[in-house]
């Protein structure tokens, strides 16, 4: 059994991050980013457009495909006040099916300005939009652990959420970028692969390919699949505990097809596997522990299947990586599914067990966070050798920064 990090104190993780170094702006051709290399213990640079080149055959890419939603809102209260309300997630319904909704849906929000909105006042919000003016309503259901339930109407009804997002809504970028979105945002703060809407954050890491550099990474025959993970805004959560264990970990949604399933069990034992992001491979890593618990009887079948913070370290792995794949494959084809969806709210910290990633593309993470837990849990403390490389060599930090290639071995 493997042994928990919740001792783990998060003030080990704390590095001089000066301000200066957090990129605010994307470069602008995405790939001139820098790229550094971390391969058996050593360390260069390079450019992210060389990416094809340090990779081979023997080499299979996952990326994120979610995409952002101008998921910031702007409304006015009857006296005039303003009230900001950022949606994280549908209620009652997946991603898909609230951003093909019309009329009215519910989302979890986060609302700023919240004393001011009290009662059952509805605040409204007026947008013009091709075929005539959009009207908005907000209504405060209830309070919730960390947030609210917000019930949207709009007319016309006709038009989706989607749209009413796309024609009201700005991009939620970051609060350390210390700046409201731009034109250029609506582009460069989404992946040239985004595809399915629901994303309150990029998966940054794939910020810096372009489609000359796919094009590229499929000449050398370097493996190209894809899932989904929609970044929600704990990706932002800052560590406010002591220590790991006394840290919840957001739940996430993630999908991934049977066919890339299938691809995984096929080329597991024979390939290197690489996530682009942080997202990607706790979507990745994931799996095998969802399979274990379809092996041992531990899924509701009447609910979507869940991998809680700390199970991956509390269950014994007694299936090799391929059969607990498999068992995420037999249950699909069982009930007639061609897409896998679950949620995961995995910790991936010292001590962890990977069973499928041996690469990881990632950019340069915030001090004390969990995310720069997770790249010293897959690199060990070589990470802090890698940062002052990067502080060292003027790389860019954060969302619009520079990126990594981290091996494991």
């Amino acid at each position: 059994m493997n042994i928990t990090p919740k001792n783990i104190a998060i003030v080990d993780y704390n590095y001089s991050l000066p301000e200066d170094r957090v990129a605010q702006f994307p470069l602008p051709v995405r790939s001139d980013s820098k790229l550094l290399l971390f391969k058996s213990q050593d360390i260069s640079n390079h450019v992210f457009g060389e990416l094809p080149a340090l990779l081979g055959p023997n080499d299979v890419l996952f990326m994120n495909k979610t995409r952002v939603i101008p998921a910031r809102l702007r409304f006015r209260k009857s006296t005039g006040a303003e009230i900001e309300i950022f949606c994280l997630e549908p209620i009652g319904l997946d991603h898909q099916q609230a951003m093909a909704s019309q009329g009215s849906c519910t989302w979890k929000c986060l609302v700023g300005g919240a004393k001011k909105w009290k009662g059952q006042e509805r605040i409204v919000c007026q947008v013009d939009h091709p075929t005539g003016q959009i009207l908005i309503e907000a209504e405060l259901l209830n309070r919730l652990d960390d947030a609210f339930s917000i019930r949207f109407y709009w007319k016309p009804e006709s038009i989706s959420f989607s749209t009413v997002l796309h024609e009201a809504g700005k991009i939620p970028l970051p609060p350390y970028f210390h700046r409201d979105p731009d034109e250029k945002d609506l582009d460069r703060y989404q992946t040239v692969f985004a595809e399915n809407e629901g994303s309150v954050a990029a998966p940054t890491a794939g910020l810096h390919f372009t489609d000359e550099m796919l094009q590229s990474l499929s000449a050398k025959q370097i493996g190209l699949e894809t899932l989904t993970l929609h970044v929600g805004a704990g990706t932002f959560k800052p560590v406010s505990s002591e220590v790991i264990g006394d840290h919840h970990m957001h739940g996430e949604v993630f999908s991934i097809s049977t066919t890339a399933i299938k691809k995984l069990i096929q080329d597991i034992e024979s390939k290197r596997m690489i996530a682009v992001g942080t997202t990607s491979m706790r979507a990745l890593e994931s799996l095998y522990w969802l399979g274990l618990k379809f092996f041992s009887g531990q899924i509701d079948p009447l609910s979507i299947p869940a991998l809680n913070q700390w199970e991956s370290y509390e269950m014994e792995d007694s299936l090799s990586t391929t059969k607990g794949l498999e068992q995420i494959l037999f249950w699909c084809e069982k009930n007639g599914l061609q897409e896998f969806t679950a949620s995961t709210s995995i910790m991936i910290a010292p001590g962890f067990k990977f069973r499928i990633c041996r690469g990881l593309i990632t950019n340069f993470h915030m001090p004390q966070s969990t995310l720069l837990v997770l790249v010293s849990a897959f690199i060990g403390p070589n990470w802090k050798q890698v940062y002052q490389h990067a502080l060292s060599n003027q790389y860019r930090f954060l969302s619009y920064g520079d990126g990594s290639l981290l091996f494991a071995d």
